[in-house]
Order: structure tokens, then C-alpha cells, then sequence
């Protein structure tokens, strides 16, 4: 019997259909570039088709062999433990057809310049004249309770300021770590530069890059003296896509590799050393599908999904997608798709802590309400 691959990226899902659709052009993308192989997408959380509806269709289509890539910037707990955790699950429910599952975009050259781009898109759009000498670059990240996936992000700051010879540069981050959003972009206000570049490192849109506009233009009221230039996100730039390709051509050649020497899983990565070893598992089962997937949204599809209860869409003839389970009581003692093996999965959807959520510019310094 001849091989059949497939494609599958795997996304974090989000209850913004705007996000959903930017997320659908990212596999419409790899379509492109890979014509003669299918290609389908899912997601973990609040959105479809979820990533075991992707695989059934791959299945379906003849897939013998999956290239599962994730599409993620960056290594934290989704793509080390959410999205294998899901993918050794469907291996173990379908053994007829092999998933092997690729890596990251992480930190790339192409990544950057398409990051370069969108700054540069952001300065051009701007009638003042301000030297590169005289322009701070905010640099914001998702945030994380994974450290490498952090530092991550300020490595592709110093690669942006270096670049473009700004001068200075800053990283904050939406969430989870420190600093947000708001004390990043108030202590950066303080070192007297004439404008602010603020450049969400992120793939797509959502509540997070409406935070951190919004944030933006909060404190900008605050210093009226300077500029605040508000960059697109990442989206589905040339290269963004060239890089998808990338990681499902590793996959392919054998070379698709994760950094374990830096994973607080496998490693004393300092001030997580009680993480080392914990179980490989999904905290998302419980949110698979809620939300809706690209169908039409009344709030146009920018918005946080809160009017896509039940109720609601019963009353307006809207498709609603009930809570997506599965049955959980079998062990998974099998092997990661990186070939490394765990035990038993205990299911009770709780994040292990993040050790410095008391930190005066983390999470406990953003404004409920």
C-alpha cells in the first residue's frame, strides 16, 4: 500500500471569528504551496473545527502518514504539552494512519523580516519624521508560564532593534508574565524618546492585540509629547507562510527538533525546578469547539464570542456548538510525538502556577473590568 501524506496545523483556537478566519488563511496558504498534498486545520479551544475533526478529514481523504505542524510562534505549554497530548490520543484511537508532529516557527530569520515589514508598514504610515535614534521599539509577546517561550520573544526584540538600528528596545507582554502591556509601556515613557513603536508579536487578531491597542492608547493620552505607533500583527505575511513550509519540509527531512535544553519540563530551569517531569497533558478538553467556527458572527466576528450562548443563537437561526467531550477514563501510556513517553493523564484542567504571579508588573498589576 503507497503512503498518502498529509498537512495538519494545529492552532490554539480563539472566540474571536475574526482570528478563526486569519487562522483558515494560514492553511490556505500551506494549499497553495503544497498542491498536491491536503491540508487541513484545527483548533484546541473555543473555536472549529477542532484538531480530531482536521485528522478525521485527512483520515477520510486517504491520509495515511499526518505532518502535524503547530501553529504557534512559540514552544510553551500548548505546543509541548496540549497539542501532542491530543495528537497521541487520535495516534492511539487511529493506528492506521501515522502522525508526526513538527515544530514551532520559533525564532527566524524570515520571522523577523516579516516582522521588520510590519514595523516599517507602521512608521511609514506616520507623518511625522522621527529618527530611528530618537524611536523606542515596544516589542510585545503573548506572554507564558514557560520562560523560554519568553525570552524567546526578547531575543526577537534585540534582533528587530539591532536591525533597524532603533535606539532603544523594550518587551512586554500581553499576559501570564511580567511586565504587561500598560507598566511596560510606562516605564518606556520615562526614557525620553520621541516615539514609541508598540509591535504585537502575534500571528492573528483577538481580545489580546484589542488589549494591548487599547493600552497603548491609554497611556499615549498620558504623554501627549510622544508618538505611539501601533503595528499590525504578523498575520499571514509571505513569510510567515514560507516558514510553515519550513517546518512541515523538517518534519519530512528528520530535522525537526525542539530545544529540550531550555524546556522547564526536562531541566532546573531557574524558578521552575518543581516543573521538571510533570505529566504531558491537555487542560483544554473541557473548551474543545465552544464558540463557533467561521460561521457569521452578528458582532461581525470582532468580539469575544459572548453573544454566541445557546439562547442566543437559538433566537437569531445561528449554528451552536455544544460542549465537545470525549471519554478520558483509558490511560495514555504511550509515546509524545517527539518520541518521549508518559504515564497517565489526570484530568482536572488546572495550569500548574506560575511562580511569580505576585510580581508587581505581572498579571495582578492588569485592571479588571
Amino acid at each position: 500500500m503507497s503512503e498518502k501524506i498529509g498537512i495538519m496545523v494545529c492552532g490554539h483556537g480563539s472566540r474571536n471569528q475574526n482570528a478563526a478566519k486569519e487562522f483558515s488563511k494560514v492553511a490556505a496558504g500551506l494549499k497553495e504551496l503544497f498542491p498536491d498534498t491536503p491540508v487541513e486545520y484545527g483548533y484546541l479551544e473555543f473555536c472549529n473545527p477542532v484538531i480530531s475533526a482536521g485528522l478525521d478529514s485527512l483520515r477520510e481523504q486517504g491520509v495515511t502518514r499526518c505532518l502535524a505542524i503547530p501553529g504557534m510562534l512559540f514552544a510553551a505549554g500548548h505546543a509541548k504539552n496540549d497539542i501532542p497530548s491530543v495528537l497521541n490520543t487520535y495516534q492511539a484511537q487511529n493506528p492506521g494512519m501515522t502522525i508526526e508532529y513538527g515544530r514551532e516557527l520559533g525564532v527566524d530569520l524570515k520571522m523577523i523580516r516579516a516582522a521588520a515589514e510590519r514595523i516599517e508598514e507602521a512608521i511609514e504610515a506616520s507623518d511625522n519624521h522621527v529618527e530611528p535614534h530618537e524611536t523606542l521599539l515596544m516589542v510585545v509577546g503573548r506572554g507564558s508560564s514557560d520562560p523560554d517561550a519568553n525570552s524567546n520573544v526578547s531575543k526577537v526584540m534585540r534582533m528587530l532593534w539591532e536591525g533597524k538600528g532603533f535606539g532603544w528596545g523594550e518587551t512586554c507582554y500581553s499576559g501570564v508574565t511580567f511586565p504587561l502591556v500598560e507598566p511596560g509601556l510606562e516605564h518606556a515613557a520615562k526614557l525620553g524618546y520621541k516615539r514609541i513603536v508598540v509591535f504585537p508579536y502575534f500571528l492573528f487578531t483577538g481580545v489580546l492585540i484589542k488589549r494591548i491597542y487599547s493600552y497603548t492608547d491609554a497611556v499615549a493620552e498620558r504623554y501627549p509629547d510622544i508618538e505611539f505607533l501601533k503595528a499590525g500583527y504578523l498575520n499571514d505575511h509571505p513569510l510567515v507562510l514560507q516558514t510553515f513550509r519550513d517546518r512541515v519540509n523538517e518534519i519530512v527531512e528528520g530535522t525537526a527538533v525542539m530545544n529540550c535544553q531550555m524546556c522547564k519540563y526536562r531541566d532546573q530551569v531557574l524558578g521552575f525546578e518543581d516543573q521538571v517531569g510533570l505529566a504531558q497533558e491537555s487542560h483544554h478538553h473541557h473548551v474543545e469547539g465552544i464558540g463557533g467556527g467561521l460561521e457569521n458572527c452578528p458582532c461581525n466576528g470582532d468580539c469575544d464570542a459572548s453573544c454566541r450562548d445557546e439562547e442566543f443563537c437559538k433566537k437569531h437561526d445561528l449554528p451552536w456548538t455544544p460542549l465537545h467531550t470525549h471519554d478520558h477514563s483509558h490511560d495514555h501510556d504511550h509515546h509524545h510525538s517527539d518520541g518521549h513517553s508518559h504515564g497517565h493523564h489526570h484530568h482536572d484542567h488546572h495550569h500548574h502556577p506560575y511562580p511569580h504571579a505576585d510580581h508587581p508588573h505581572g498579571p495582578n498589576s492588569m485592571k479588571k473590568g
